[in-house]
């Protein structure tokens, strides 16, 4: 039996994997628990989320990557062997080659930890390609043509801007801004306001059922439990839509900034481009409520929602798989 080629969305919040021939295989967080008197994994993805707060003082789940980079070598290798060994996708003498996404501005270094991760988990020849042209790819745009496509990939860790031509990125860029940093403001928003210590499922919860970041596009009002911080005790209030759409404007605003910073870089002829073609959103950020529109009403241009955002970076690997051979100036070693 040979080996199978296999592409990996190696996320900050969530590792996503497609086999070649059999499509997306695996979609999991990207958590380890650690027993730590025996420093052995406990469980890992999914298994691992469900234990992230919840765990006695000898076990810890740890997120191995941070900023859409490897934060802990170790336990990301550990990780990554884990879900290859899950998909079955060695062959008895061959391993699989692999394709893997990284953020456009990641130094050399942290190419190099990306590289040598897989490779110990289990992988032949890595290949590293920059994720939102892999996120254009996997969204269905033509990159290949000699005209202007934008794209934002708002991730788990990081953001990544660029504008593709002729299968290139002319201009890009990529800021530690996205998911975690939305979950982040919004439980520094309720501890400031509300003096109430929630946890980070609570916290990606409201984001998701009441969360917005466009006046007036949504309200709505969840009811949530945390930790009272003056008296210790176990406390329930109530928030609503419009709160959390003032905690993360500073975020929101950052984002925004930096696609107008590649815009303003993008020579006039692929501008054109833009405008008529708009600017997709890709990964897990796109799904919160009104960033489209507003992203739209920055920018003026029009803003459209890939399909399956959670799944481009993922998919584009599958479709870049069929070309792995044509890759060799991206091939580290």
């Amino acid at each position: 039996m040979f080996s199978k080629d296999i592409g990996i969305d190696l996320g900050t919040a969530n590792v996503l994997i497609y086999v070649k021939g059999r499509g997306i295989v695996l979609n999991e967080p990207s958590v380890v628990a650690i027993d730590t008197s025996t420093n052995k994994p406990l469980a890992v993805g999914e298994e691992a989320r469900q234990m992230v707060g919840r765990t006695p003082g000898n076990i810890v789940a740890i997120r191995p990557l941070r900023d859409g980079v490897i934060a802990d070598f170790d336990i990301t290798e550990m990780m990554l062997t884990h879900f290859i060994n899950k998909i079955n996708v060695k062959g008895f003498i061959t391993k699989p080659r692999i394709l893997i996404c990284t953020p456009t501005n990641i130094t050399s270094v942290e190419q190099k930890a990306i590289k040598e991760a897989a490779e110990k988990s289990g992988g032949k020849q890595i290949y590293l390609e920059e994720e939102p042209k892999v996120a254009a790819i996997g969204a269905g745009m033509d990159i290949f043509q000699p005209s202007g496509n934008m794209v934002v990939d708002i991730g788990g860790g990081t953001t990544d801007i660029a504008v593709i031509s002729m299968g290139d990125i002319v201009t890009a860029t990529s800021i530690r801004m996205a998911g975690d940093t939305f979950d982040q403001e919004i439980l520094n928003y309720i501890k400031k306001t509300y003096k109430l210590l929630i946890g980070e499922r609570t916290t990606e919860e409201i984001k998701l059922t009441i969360g917005t970041v466009f006046p007036g596009s949504r309200d709505e009002e969840i009811t949530i439990r945390g930790r009272d911080m003056v008296s210790g005790l176990p406390q329930t209030l109530s928030i609503r839509s419009d709160e959390i759409r003032r905690a993360l404007e500073e975020p929101v605003s950052n984002i925004t900034q930096a696609a107008k910073n590649v815009l303003e870089k993008t020579p006039p002829e692929l501008s054109a481009d833009i405008i008529d073609r708009g600017i997709i959103l890709t990964g897990g950020g796109a799904l919160l409520n009104g960033i489209d529109q507003l992203l739209a009403e920055e920018l003026k241009v029009p803003v459209v929602i890939a399909e399956n955002p959670m799944t481009c970076v993922v998919e584009g690997t599958g479709l870049m798989l069929d070309h792995l051979d044509k890759l060799p100036k991206r091939k580290l070693g």
